[in-house]
């Protein structure tokens, strides 16, 4: 895989991390939410889970350096 491949590949994952947040936040809000959100959500997962089996068969997994959630 090419670089730019691999560039390609960390983008469409930091797309697909903005959309399932932008799920998460909606069904935050929602007192009972419709299961097509959820359904969106676990599409949106799975493509996550895709993406980042390419960029580790490319050899660039995917770290996350966001805050650590152990404190």
């Amino acid at each position: 895989m090419t670089l730019d491949e691999v560039e390609d590949l960390k983008r469409a994952r930091g797309a697909l991390a903005r959309q399932r947040n932008a799920i998460a936040k909606r069904l935050g809000g929602l007192d009972v939410a419709p299961i097509s959100m959820a359904e969106d959500l676990t599409r949106t997962l799975l493509a996550i889970e895709a993406v980042d089996r390419a960029l580790v068969d490319a050899g660039q997994p995917h770290v996350d350096i966001g805050a650590s959630h152990d404190a």
